[in-house]
């Protein structure tokens, strides 16, 4: 094969626009990771997975994690935040929390908190789960814990606790009866959370998730509730509990302009709040900080048109701004982000298991005599004379005889043979068109349509509803590209199907600067090993993932780059086997053995099984337990 530039690869998989400054190519044609932004020296993914398959016995599918890049995440927001504060002269502080529904893995939080800690960095949770986990996790005594949420009786008692053992908690008053347990538990006791309240502001986001703020938001408090929270705290003295204003307007926010007017609005809030003599200290602007999943620094969907610098400085310059308008003391500022800080550190390799053909050549029948239908002379009759000139006319012809073919076939004119012979053809003339077609800008929109046609399914060895759930359920677009042969030029078009038993069960649109891709540039399938990249997925596809066909957790390794780049293995964690997910549908170990016996009791008596086979068999039953639910 001829040989093509990095810049070439860079350009077709858009690497410099969606990596961030984390992902590159080598000389090898192979693609790297680095562990900060933009750094000298990157890791080899491609010898981390053939590391991981040949020494530590894995096998693919493989879930990459790489912590040091969350690490990194964390130090660039703390440096944007520190940055607009000096630039615009800000009085009070800021402090992030990290939202445990993103990510809620206990490696992926630990991360979190290892390098937060040096910022007083803490934790944001939203059901008793997370917050029953953060009150095991340790946290700089300065950092925050923020209960957002519905809450029951015993949530709030759980923050009460939080707060009885030093952490700085806060609950988030998202409808007024959590206001009436927590009056009540705070009858009771000697010490309590402070408390905040979420506003429903008529600013709402952008993109997927803009129903996430508006004065029909699902969580949050209208003007009027939270004036009768400010009364019912008057009442019973607690006034001064109240320190903390939420938002939160959605997540994945593409449109800077958005988040502007949120935070211009919240910031009016807080300062009317002041002015009513509610000691409100911090301002929580939630969080939503986009991903530029797709490279094209846009507000469309899958992208973001701002970066993190300008968002710290819009909302320091913001509240800033409102707050000098209305003579207030300016508020420690506290962000709710955790997609953009997690998403980087994550990658899914999947192995190419097969294509599938439409066209098998080696069995396809192709010999024409004149006694054949009509329609299948005059298919070979195109196919033998398409030319140059001619090939949009018999394209169309193609496609009207394709239609001809299917109807004769169905009102039984032709036998199956004839309709075989057809289809070959016709597949044929499609693709000396895409031949011509490459050749020609002219027909550019129907050449789109011709590359979907002919374009080549590839059977991956991993599950979409399990790896990527967003790329199903709402098209959200994921960066995925070969790990190697990316000195080769990709010569196939091809869309990806999974494992499972469902049509949707399929990756069709990748991304692009331009436009949506409904293929992807890939190597010629050759059954040797062929791995893809699904990058940018660390942000909830592993909370969101489901275990539809009961296919499990992915074989897992985190992974530490050094400073020259070589790699270590920091941690290894099997993914399922076929026992472990089968317990999560109530399959337990002594039913499935029990089960396996009776029906080999009976196998026996009908003579199906002799009596000495049964040890060996029940042997081998309990042995296939211990399986990887993918394919091996």
């Amino acid at each position: 094969m001829s040989k093509i530039s990095t810049e070439q690869t860079i350009q077709t998989y858009g690497i410099e626009n969606w990596g961030a400054g984390y992902f590159g190519i080598n000389k090898l044609g192979h693609l790297t990771v680095r562990p900060t932004k933009n750094g000298a020296h990157a890791a080899d993914v491609k010898a981390i997975v053939d590391h991981l398959i040949s020494r530590c016995r894995l096998k693919p599918p493989l879930l990459l994690r790489f912590p040091q890049i969350i690490a990194s995440q964390i130090r660039e927001l703390h440096q944007s935040f520190a940055q607009a504060i000096r630039e615009f002269d800000y009085r009070g502080a800021h402090l992030a929390v990290y939202p445990m529904k993103v990510n809620p893995r206990r490696d992926v939080v630990e991360a979190f908190l290892q390098e937060g800690s040096k910022y007083n960095y803490g934790l944001e949770v939203g059901t008793k789960a997370e917050l029953y986990a953060a009150l095991a996790l340790e946290q700089p005594p300065e950092s925050l814990l923020v209960c957002n949420g519905f809450k029951d009786d015993a949530f709030i008692e759980m923050a009460f606790l939080a707060s009885w053992i030093g952490k700085q908690t806060f609950v988030v008053i998202e409808k007024l009866n959590e206001l009436a347990s927590f009056l009540h538990l705070a009858a009771q006791s000697a010490r309590w959370p402070r408390l905040g309240v979420r506003v429903k502001l008529y600013s709402r986001g952008s993109g997927r998730w803009e129903k996430s703020g508006g004065e029909t938001a699902k969580f949050g408090l209208t003007t009027t509730e939270t004036l009768e929270v400010i009364k019912q705290l008057r009442e019973h003295r607690l006034l001064d509990t109240l320190k903390m204003l939420h938002c939160h307007i959605g997540s994945q926010i593409t449109d800077i302009r958005r988040i502007k007017n949120a935070v211009r609005e919240a910031a009016r809030v807080y300062a009317k709040m002041r002015k009513m003599g509610v000691d409100i200290q911090y301002l929580n602007v939630g969080g939503g900080i986009g991903v530029d999943y797709d490279g094209s620094h846009s507000s469309f969907e899958s992208s973001a048109n701002y970066t993190m610098q300008e968002f710290a400085n819009d909302v320091v310059y913001t509240i800033s701004s409102i707050c000098a308008d209305e003579n207030v003391p300016e508020p420690i500022i506290v962000t709710e982000s955790g997609r953009i800080l997690t998403a980087y550190h994550a990658m899914v390799i999947v192995n190419v298991q097969d294509e599938i053909e439409t066209v098998i050549d080696e069995i396809a029948p192709t010999d024409v005599d004149e006694d054949d239908p009509q329609v299948v002379l005059e298919l070979r009759d195109l196919r033998d004379h398409i030319t140059s000139k001619n090939y949009r006319e018999y394209y169309h012809d193609a496609l009207e005889h394709k239609d001809e073919l299917v109807t004769l076939f169905n009102l039984g004119y032709i036998d199956l043979e004839d309709r075989a012979k057809g289809e070959v053809l016709f597949w044929q003339i499609l693709d000396r068109v895409e031949h011509f077609a490459r050749q020609s800008k002219a027909f550019r929109e129907e050449s789109e349509e011709l590359q979907k046609l002919l374009a080549a399914k590839y059977l991956c060895n991993f599950s979409v509803f399990r790896t990527v759930p967003d790329a199903w359920a709402l098209d959200h677009l994921f960066p995925i590209m070969p790990i190697h042969k990316l000195n080769e030029p990709p010569t196939e078009a091809a869309t990806l199907v999974d494992l499972t038993c469902d049509s949707d069960g399929i990756i069709d649109k990748f991304v692009d600067v331009k436009d949506v891709k409904e293929v992807l540039e890939v190597h010629p399938f050759t059954h040797e090993p062929y791995y893809l990249a699904i990058l940018l997925v660390g942000a909830y596809q592993e909370a969101m993932g489901n275990f539809h066909n009961l296919l499990g957790t992915l074989n897992e390794a985190h992974i530490l780059i050094d400073e020259d780049g070589g790699f270590h293995v920091q941690k290894i964690i099997p993914g399922q086997h076929l026992d472990e997910v089968l317990a999560l549908a109530r399959y337990d170990r002594a039913f499935l053995h029990e089960g396996f016996r009776r029906n080999l009791v009976q196998a026996i008596k009908r003579g199906q099984v002799a009596d000495q086979e049964e040890a060996d068999l029940h042997e081998r039953y309990r042995a296939y337990a211990q399986k990887y639910t993918y394919l091996e």
